[in-house]
């Protein structure tokens, strides 16, 4: 479905995923159900984030295990590619993300949260043409307010305005 966003074609996937923790991940989410774009993913047994229970609005099916790595790898084997949203030195589990991208041989984007990187990402997103499409990257409590930041950034991202 490409449009034109200024000289970058315009490529949205299908379905968009991510494991539910605060911050990207359930930025990803939000910008997703605003976008009409369908969503979902894998998170730990009992919808385990740092800030409690993963509200049921997000549709997220739950892993048999409450280790966050476990739904991060079963997002990255059911997904086309990986769009690693950052600010600064990956670290945690977005730095997991990364090499199990690598060791699984899955396509990634590692991009920082910048308005100025939209058009990179559109540009990886058409050549890509992931119909599933994980996002992922920190917390919230490790990156204070990313979860606003990447909001807007995917929102602009995902827009033909």
């Amino acid at each position: 479905m490409p449009n034109l966003f200024g000289n970058v074609p315009l490529f949205i996937p299908r379905r968009i995923v991510s494991g539910g923790q605060t911050g990207v991940d359930r930025a990803a989410l939000d910008a997703a159900m605003l976008l009409d774009i369908e969503h979902g993913g894998w998170c730990p047994a009992g919808r385990l984030a740092e800030d409690g229970p993963i509200p049921n609005r997000y549709a997220l099916q739950e892993t048999r295990s409450h280790e966050y790595p476990v739904r991060t790898e079963q997002n990255i084997a059911d997904s086309s590619a990986t769009l690693i949203l950052h600010e600064g030195t990956l670290k945690g589990g977005t730095l997991l993300t990364k090499r199990l991208c690598d060791k699984r041989k899955k396509p990634y984007f590692k991009v920082e949260i910048k308005d100025q990187m939209i058009d990179a990402v559109q540009t990886w997103l058409v050549t890509q043409t992931p119909e599933v499409l994980n996002i992922a990257g920190p917390r919230e409590s490790s990156a204070p307010g990313i979860h606003s930041r990447c909001k807007k950034f995917l929102l602009r991202t995902f827009s033909v305005e």
